[in-house]
């Protein structure tokens, strides 16, 4: 889950969302210690939108979220100029 669409939701949205993904970490707490999980990058995944949700939650609380940006433009690279060795004579 993108922050963007995080921010997008509502308080109480949020906390809807944050207890199914608690809930779902608990199940897999209980998958890992019987040995039945089988998805394991999936609880990065669970812990890291956690983190995400509470982060933003606390940003909408004190009034502090950022601002969305557009995305840079990279800047095309020029190569440097090669000089030329003059032959001395």
């Amino acid at each position: 889950m993108k922050a963007a669409d995080i921010r997008a939701k509502t308080q109480d949205e949020l906390k809807q969302e944050l207890l199914s993904l608690r809930k779902e970490q608990f199940n897999f707490r209980f998958q890992q210690a019987t040995g039945q999980l089988e998805n394991t990058g999936r609880v990065r995944i669970v812990r890291r939108d956690i983190a995400r949700i509470k982060t933003i939650m606390a940003q909408h609380e004190q009034g502090t979220l950022p601002e969305e940006k557009a995305p840079k433009k990279k800047a095309a690279k020029k190569a440097p100029a090669k000089k030329k060795k003059e032959a001395k004579e």
